[in-house]
């Protein structure tokens, strides 16, 4: 038997590959296929089932072109109905996959067709639960992301308590739970890093298994402090349900060098969104007039989702020669299947034909301190719980998830200073704000974390934050 957590960073995603006797199973595939049918080609396996733990809202799922081109069959738990060829398991239901056994545990309330997948070895033992967003390791999924039901979020909580109860803690504590998410991941609110770990030590430390809570007492932590998800989610999850594109669909569309005239052409003809995929240090000092900068080399995929409201706007992109692939990969993960294009020569192509240019006034920490004072504007665009903790002394919290619901709350006339953590998000808010008529902006390089590993004295500027 083999069992291998396939994680995946910027989404702080895992799916699983479980191969034995020749045959194996993948759990929440992402929508690149390739690294799933390697695996099984090294070890001469044919992929037998494609196990969906629930309607994923946080990615597009690979299930339909990984069962199109294997012969796998789809897998959902109790309740699902997926618009397409799919086997619905009940509860209980066991399946052989070459020597072991996989058993279907229905565990409604995160959404009410979520399953974890109880893996039974050789000798017929528990192994494992694959939880999906179920139960994470030091805290359990989001009940308000279920897609089309009349359930309030606290009908979910209660359904996930009754879940936890019967289906999963009742297992053997040396049972390995391998959850669909860790920290990072919008599905829940306090997840671990650690990406698996064992039952007994969740019933031990996680809030949510504690043996003496109520229901009620359940619901109420579970649905306290619950921010707005990010807005493609509700949309990817109709997706994974009702289907979408194939992958080399995406890809033949989207992988296409456009000389600057043709990108120029494309960009006012298909009315497009135009995306500068490069380093934030390299945008800053050019960029091409309404471009917006989203850098693949952070969370690309989730600020691509949480920043752009339709999922079919034409996309034409600007990224280092040779990424082309990864990018257009990386927009499909989040359902974003029409990029119509790339800049072929990159940036440097556009400076070469002599297009106009426009760049990003930076300053150091050390220079906002000189100019600090409370008559200047200093826009936090961190998270709210991130601001928070601590942030510089009347600074504004304005975070980047929300702007372009709060941009009318900003003056155009108005100079402002922003910074985030690390220089990745204020950078893309700038660039946002750029392209939308704001030009009095200026960006703190390396952001807070470099104030907070400076010699400054911390007292004069920086505060703890009661209240927002």
């Amino acid at each position: 038997m083999k069992v291998e957590q396939i994680y995946t960073g910027c989404l702080a995603e895992a799916a699983y590959y479980i191969e034995s006797n020749g045959e194996a199973a993948i759990i929440d595939p992402l929508r690149e296929i390739e690294p799933y049918l390697e695996r099984a080609k090294a070890d001469k396996a044919k992929i037998k089932y494609v196990l969906e733990t629930h309607f994923h809202a946080d990615f597009v799922s690979g299930h339909l072109d990984l069962a199109k081109a294997t012969g796998a069959t789809i897998v959902f738990g109790p309740t699902a109905q997926p618009n397409f060829a799919a086997h619905v398991a009940k509860d209980r239901e066991e399946l052989k996959v070459g020597h072991i056994t996989i058993k279907v545990l229905h565990t409604p309330g995160h959404t009410m067709e979520s399953t974890t997948y109880l893996l039974r070895d050789e000798k017929g033992k528990d192994y494992a639960i694959f939880t999906g967003d179920t139960l994470f390791l030091g805290d359990v999924g989001r009940p308000d992301l279920a897609v089309k039901t009349d359930l309030s979020r606290e009908d979910l909580a209660g359904h996930l308590f009754n879940s936890l109860r019967t289906q999963i803690m009742p297992l053997a504590d040396e049972v390995i739970v391998y959850p669909g998410h860790g920290a990072g991941s919008a599905c829940g609110k306090k997840m671990s890093k650690d990406t698996w770990g064992y039952l007994g030590d969740q019933k031990r430390l996680n809030y949510a298994l504690r043996p003496d809570m109520t229901k009620d007492e359940f619901v109420r932590e579970v649905t306290t402090g619950l921010v707005d998800p990010p807005q493609y989610f509700p949309k990817n999850a109709v997706m994974n349900k009702m289907g979408y594109d194939s992958m080399e669909t995406v890809r033949e569309k989207g992988i296409r060098p456009l000389s600057v005239r043709a990108f120029k052409a494309a960009w006012e003809g298909e009315n497009a969104l135009v995306i500068d995929t490069r380093h934030q240090e390299i945008f800053a000092h050019g960029f091409i007039p309404g471009s917006i900068f989203i850098g693949i080399d952070d969370n690309f995929a989730p600020w691509v989702g949480a920043l752009i409201p339709d999922l079919k706007i034409p996309i034409l992109f600007v990224c280092e020669p040779g990424r082309e692939l990864e990018v257009v990969d990386r927009l499909a993960r989040v359902g974003y299947d029409n990029p119509i294009g790339y800049l072929d020569g990159g940036f440097k192509a556009w400076l070469a034909a002599g297009e106009q240019v426009d760049t990003v006034q930076e300053i150091t920490v050390n220079d906002l301190i000189e100019l600090y004072d409370t008559r200047i504007n200093i826009l936090d665009v961190r998270r709210e719980s991130e601001y928070g903790s601590q942030h510089v002394m009347g600074a504004v919290n304005f975070p980047l998830d929300f702007i372009n619901k709060n941009m009318d709350l900003l003056d155009r006339d108005k100079q402002y200073f922003l910074h985030c953590q690390g220089g990745y998000r204020s950078m893309i808010a700038i660039s946002i704000l750029k392209a939308r008529g704001f030009d009095k902006l200026v960006n703190v390089e390396g952001g807070f974390s470099v104030l907070m590993e400076s010699n400054i004295p911390k007292t004069d500027f920086v505060e703890q934050a009661t209240e927002l």
